[in-house]
């Protein structure tokens, strides 16, 4: 049995119902279903189970996460929403996967085939893959990488990487430059996101997620909050949230990269999007709220607090999106440069100078940050984090104001003489 996984919840329990027989897994404390020799067949479905798990929970998350989404925008907008198919429009997902396996999967002439088919898959596994480290609870992962928080960067960034090749293989302009137009702001946004990552890592000390949940005596929303909000605004430009959907402005077709997409290929990549949001918010919980830890009983309801957690920043993302216009292509790169950058490289020194003096000279644990320091860093911290989203937040309003024209500027146009 493979060693990170034996602490698995689930992968612990349907690999004792199997496989734990007499001479094997003895730390199952009872006999499997399985004889002796047979104990790979346990290992491979405790493994598959995990993974339907998970695939199937991404999936229908998505799903729900869409009914949800348009019927809180119907109420912000003082609308109606999905109120037809089923009770309050809650079969409105199934009608609209329905409606998008039966249309006709259409692949242009000059596409390249195979990397216009494989853009949805890269998407989709980008998603699955960055799920893997996520703990939905105590013990509840499908691995526990100490290198975390790094591999999260790294799998999340292999959407660049499919939208590109989505503009590229379409054989279209528009989509072509709607890709590029993306990856740009994507690549922008990556830096500061990146950054704000620090922080965290330097405080657990560790780029475990599991380590980083453990290490929040307080919640790091508190400690790092300039941390939180780089990364959150970061990540919502990632999955192409108002108000940086430059994708999806008007001056694109569809939504630039996937115009020439349809049927099932077009589903699977709206379903890495939505499900995009929801990996986004397990994320911002696990980091910056404590993940499965909650007030009482956070063994056996981590699950429940972890929920909570991700519905609380799920909302936060559909609030944002029924309240902010979309921004200009300048705006959105301008707001990285001059706005996420400068509070993202702030939050890094001010918290690596902090990690210094309270993680090193203290009676404790060297290198550990106790509960009294994470407290002094948070009352720190709140203060520097107003005082920079104040003054850098004139600067960058600043920088992308457009300057008023006045009348005395504008030159008249010379009529033409009227010829009879």
């Amino acid at each position: 049995m493979v060693p990170f996984l034996q602490d698995n919840v689930i992968y612990r329990g349907v690999y004792c119902w199997l496989g734990g027989n007499e001479g094997n897994a003895q730390w199952c404390g009872g006999d499997g279903l399985l004889p002796g020799g047979y104990e790979w067949v346990a290992y491979f479905v405790a493994g598959l189970t995990i993974m339907l798990i998970l695939v199937n929970g991404a999936l229908l998350g998505a799903a729900v996460f869409v009914w949800a989404e348009r019927r809180l925008l119907a109420r912000f907008q003082a609308r109606r929403g999905p109120n037809r198919w089923g009770p309050w429009g809650i079969l409105q997902p199934i009608a609209d996967l329905v409606k998008l396996l039966i249309k006709e999967d259409i692949i242009p002439t000059a596409a390249d085939r195979i990397a216009f088919t494989l853009v949805p898959i890269i998407m989709l596994m980008s998603l699955l893959l960055s799920l893997a480290v996520l703990p939905f609870a105590r013990n509840t992962y499908l691995a526990n990488l100490n290198i975390g928080v790094l591999y999260i960067v790294a799998v999340s960034s292999m959407t660049t990487i499919a939208i590109f090749m989505a503009g590229w293989a379409s054989a279209n302009k528009f989509a072509m430059f709607g890709a590029m137009r993306g990856v740009t702001m994507l690549i922008s946004y990556e830096i500061p996101l990146i950054l704000s990552l620090v922080g965290v890592v330097l405080i657990a000390g560790s780029m475990s997620l599991v380590s980083v949940v453990e290490a929040q005596y307080l919640p790091f929303i508190l400690v790092q909050p300039l941390g939180a909000l780089v990364f959150m605004l970061g990540i919502s430009a990632e999955l192409n949230r108002t108000p940086f959907d430059i994708l999806e402005a008007e001056s694109e077709i569809v939504a630039g990269y996937h115009t020439e997409y349809s049927g099932i290929k077009f589903a699977l990549i709206q379903a890495a999007e939505m499900a995009g949001v929801l990996a986004a918010s397990g994320f911002l919980a696990t980091l910056f709220l404590g993940g499965w830890s909650g007030p009482f009983l956070s063994t056996q309801l981590g699950a429940l607090w972890f929920l909570m957690k991700l519905s609380f920043f799920v909302f936060l993302f559909i609030w944002i999106r029924a309240t902010f216009p979309r921004l200009r292509i300048d705006q959105i790169m301008a707001f990285a440069w001059k706005f996420l950058l400068p509070l993202a490289m702030i939050n890094f020194l001010a918290t690596a100078v902090q990690v210094y003096f309270f993680g090193f000279y203290h009676g404790d644990v060297p290198g550990e940050i106790t509960r009294n320091e994470q407290w002094v860093m948070a009352a720190i911290n709140v203060p520097l984090a107003v005082a920079s989203i104040v003054a850098f937040g004139h600067f960058a309003r600043e920088g992308i104001r457009v300057p008023a024209v006045r009348l005395e500027s504008i030159v008249p146009i010379p009529r033409v003489a009227e010829v009879d």
